[in-house]
């Protein structure tokens, strides 16, 4: 049969939101002799590591990994589990309670899907102010009636999300070799502080070097909890920037040539940015700020 490995990469976490994450996993519908569960406590501060009861779980495992950022987690996780489709958790996700049963039945339906994710409902700690909706979906909100998929690695409205990724175990060796063999040189994730991101985009697009597709599933559903200092402008602007900044460098991995901006575009950019209200223009500032940073570092090489 097949089985599955929850790994859940945690890094000096929210004690209360880390538990709400664990409710979901113990309320899943998937006996627990179908599943195993990683913890992996990723270089948490002293007094801010993960505080939990495993004895729920006959198959669960607390494991440490000292080397700081989501990848050097990520990639612990692999190296440690055992089944043959790992699903990645963040400890700020909850899981409806058919979520792996659900995941589980699309692994064997669809053979042809190397990666997949699902919808991912905001749930906010506080009524997010109305101007930062179109922002949501850098804060990994997403929610969607059909299916999709396809295998192209760079398409956005196929690419599978880090919140609840489904990986197949061949993707996810596929994954490590090129992080042992030197073939990414550059974390696309997390590490610390920094607002990077991007791994779980090259995660999920492995699955089209091997021949496989990568999708959206309506069906795989997960609350996302978001505290309010991510929804301030200085924090969406951050982030923005870190999104754009590294998927330009995914982009380069991938074949895409990332050009610089010359003084045309410049001039035109900035006309478009003085149209825009104070706030958002902010936003737009740092996502030309990302590429150009990211533009530089490759033109630099």
């Amino acid at each position: 049969m097949l089985k599955l490995s929850v790994v859940l990469c945690t890094h000096n976490p929210r004690q209360d939101y880390l538990a709400a994450t664990l409710d979901g996993l113990r309320s899943q519908t998937l006996e627990t002799d179908r599943w195993e569960f990683l913890l992996i406590d990723n270089a948490s501060s002293p007094g801010r590591s993960p505080e939990v009861d495993l004895t729920w779980h006959p198959d669960a495992r607390l494991i440490c990994e000292n080397e700081l950022g989501l990848t050097p987690a990520r990639l612990r996780g692999i190296r440690e589990a055992q089944g043959q489709l790992l699903i990645f958790v963040d400890d700020d996700n909850v899981l409806d309670s058919r979520f792996l049963e659900v995941a589980l039945r699309i692994a064997r339906e669809r053979p042809y899907l190397g990666s997949w994710s699902g919808q991912c409902r905001g749930e906010f700690e506080e009524p997010p102010p109305e101007w930062t909706r179109r922002y949501w979906g850098n804060l990994v909100i997403r929610e969607f009636e059909e299916d999709r998929w396809s295998n192209l690695p760079c398409l956005a409205e196929t690419m599978p999300c880090g919140a609840g990724l489904c990986v197949r175990r061949v993707v996810a060796e596929h994954y490590l070799r090129l992080h042992d063999e030197g073939g990414r040189k550059f974390q696309f994730d997390r590490t610390g502080d920094s607002l990077v991101s991007g791994g779980d985009n090259d995660l999920a697009a492995c699955a089209c070097d091997l021949g496989m597709g990568v999708g959206i599933v309506a069906e795989l559903k997960l609350g996302h909890l978001i505290p309010p200092e991510r929804l301030t402008l200085d924090y969406l602007s951050r982030l923005a920037e870190g999104i754009y900044f590294s998927s330009a460098l995914l982009g380069a991995e991938r074949g895409i040539e990332v050009v610089r901006r010359g003084r045309i575009r410049r001039l035109a950019d900035w006309f478009r940015l003085m149209r825009q209200a104070p706030g958002h223009r902010q936003v737009q500032k740092a996502v030309l700020r990302g590429g150009d940073r990211a533009a530089e570092l490759l033109h630099a090489k």
